[in-house]
């Protein structure tokens, strides 16, 4: 089968490999090269830096809707995509001869949109997958061909979890690509009844509330690693935090304690008072500094930052 792949993250990277061991694949579409770090120097998508190892042919459009061209002049017989980031025009979805087909990393109709796998591990959920749909001009509301589910461990970050999707949805759009080569599957519609979405990440959103519930704020944690990372503010300085874990102290011994404000230190250990317990910071980045493990900022000027009845904001 001879294919258009367009894709932008990890997530997609082996997804393409598994297209190439497979299909011809003629074209990789990705997001244009886009600034990073402090410098703001370019940094090419993971699926560009992969097409250009394996001498892929790259097109970058800034604006899909406005610059498909390209794409419809491969002439491909499907075009696969696997978190892109941009709306798809109606004119390419209805251009190849298998249609265009999605790898999704959610149990559709739940969690339509941009961050499935952030929204499905801050919301504790048990378990989540990977859906293969052909696409609509609706976001994700595509007819389903095959799904597949797998759990989330209560240790998995989005990371860990990209990491185990990404081969799930390659091993699922293989087989599924088969059986639509041989016209041996039937696609069905989604149940519009039980619609849910995951929105694109605000920069508000990576905000912690130690208001909500011990459960809450380590899911939020671990949602959030490696990217985008959740954070608070201490005397004016934004800490990111990578790890947490739930800390079983008396709540009777802390009453005077509010939410928010750090509860007690131990051997350089700190502990935050949320609703219902406490949170134990693991590790944390402080600006301007490397990622640290906790017990070696209050080795630094960790002392300064952060002492008993101090608030987190």
């Amino acid at each position: 089968m001879k294919i258009v792949f367009m894709g932008t993250t990890d997530f997609s990277v082996p997804i393409l490999e598994g297209l190439l061991m497979n299909h011809e694949v003629s074209l990789v579409v990705t997001q244009p090269d886009r600034p990073y770090g402090r410098k703001q120097t370019l940094k090419p998508s993971p699926i560009k830096e992969f097409a250009l190892s394996h001498q892929l042919r790259i097109f970058q459009p800034e604006k899909i809707k406005v610059n498909y061209q390209p794409v419809l002049d491969e002439s491909p017989d499907a075009i696969i995509v696997a978190a892109f980031g941009q709306m798809i025009p109606k004119i390419i979805l209805d251009y190849p001869k298998y249609k265009c087909i999605n790898v999704h990393a959610s149990l559709l109709p739940k969690y339509r949109g941009g961050s499935p796998m952030h929204t499905a591990i801050k919301n504790g959920e048990l378990n989540t997958g990977v859906t293969i749909m052909y696409m609509a001009p609706k976001m994700d509301a595509g007819e389903l061909l095959s799904q597949q589910s797998i759990p989330i461990k209560e240790n998995d970050t989005v990371g860990t979890l990209e990491r185990k999707l990404a081969i799930v949805g390659k091993e699922l759009l293989l087989e599924t690509l088969a059986f639509i080569e041989n016209n041996s599957i039937q696609s069905y519609p989604q149940d519009e009844t039980q619609v849910t979405f995951a929105w694109n990440i605000k920069p508000e959103d990576e905000l912690l509330d130690f208001t909500k519930s011990t459960l809450e704020v380590y899911n939020h944690v671990r949602a959030y690693n490696p990217w985008p990372v959740t954070h608070f503010v201490v005397n004016g300085l934004k800490i990111k935090v990578f790890e947490v874990a739930i800390a079983n102290l008396p709540l009777e011994t802390y009453s005077n304690i509010l939410p928010g404000e750090v509860a007690d230190i131990i051997k350089n250990e700190v502990y935050i008072r949320v609703k219902d317990g406490f949170i134990q910071l693991k590790m944390i980045q402080p600006s301007g500094k490397n990622v640290m493990d906790i017990k070696a900022f209050m080795n630094g000027a960790g002392k300064s930052v952060f002492y008993v009845g101090k608030l987190l904001k």
